[in-house]
């Protein structure tokens, strides 16, 4: 793996498709034959895009998205040789970024990818956020997730504490037990935290689905790219 951890994997059963693309990045290009090979490789990427063709040896391009959207998979750029358009809408509805049609346009491949590897970084990050904040919320006591509940809602130290039926100062204790656990530096961001877990008025808290990006669309791209006629494509002999 290259320094940068940053790692493009190519599913293609094409050889002449995978050459071409990973002449076109300097980033490590990781290609696969068949959906199996791909799945049997542990990753140890710290950055990574997933580009798919639509039609492998053992199994549609669109049916291993979907195996992959309850696993932490990179984000995923189709691409086809031809214009397949109910294809493109399921690709693109389950959370592809990008859907690109042979011949490739580099210009178009490129972007791609840099989108890729950012929504990526953005998804990690926001998976180890939540990992932190479920960790906190875990150590806490029932009635410490009671006073989250209560102080999250907006409700002043004196009102959450006639709610519990305890003394303001013991619910202060309580309070600043919740943002000692939960690492927050502020309240404002313990409300942030309470809300990244979905805190209910009644004590119960649920995770927000991640971005997936799979079952919301793509935030970037969301259109079929086909090349133009004056840009560079890449040539497969």
């Amino acid at each position: 793996m290259n320094k940068s951890g940053r790692v493009i994997y190519l599913v293609n059963n094409d050889f002449r498709v995978r050459e071409a693309i990973s002449e076109v990045h300097d980033s490590e290009v990781l290609s696969f034959g068949t959906a199996r090979s791909y799945l049997d490789h542990i990753r140890k990427d710290t950055t990574a895009c997933l580009i798919l063709d639509l039609i492998l040896p053992d199994m549609n391009g669109l049916d291993l998205q979907r195996q992959l959207a309850d696993e932490a998979s990179p984000p995923i750029i189709f691409i086809s040789s031809h214009i397949d358009i109910p294809s493109c809408v399921r690709a693109m509805r389950a959370g592809a970024i990008e859907f690109l049609t042979q011949p490739v346009s580099k210009s178009a491949l490129l972007a791609a990818v840099e989108n890729g590897f950012a929504l990526d970084s953005k998804q990690r990050h926001k998976r180890l956020e939540l990992e932190r904040v479920r960790k906190g919320y875990a150590s806490l006591t029932p009635r410490e997730r009671q006073v989250l509940t209560l102080v999250a809602e907006g409700l002043l130290n004196k009102q959450a504490a006639a709610v519990l039926g305890i003394s303001e100062v013991t619910l202060q204790v309580h309070r600043g037990q919740v943002m000692r656990k939960m690492k927050a530096a502020s309240f404002a961001e313990l409300v942030r935290m309470a809300g990244t877990l979905g805190i209910s008025a009644s004590g119960n808290s649920r995770s927000r689905e991640d971005t997936s990006v799979a079952s919301q669309g793509s935030p970037y791209l969301a259109s079929v790219s086909i090349a133009d006629a004056g840009s560079e494509v890449l040539k497969i002999a």
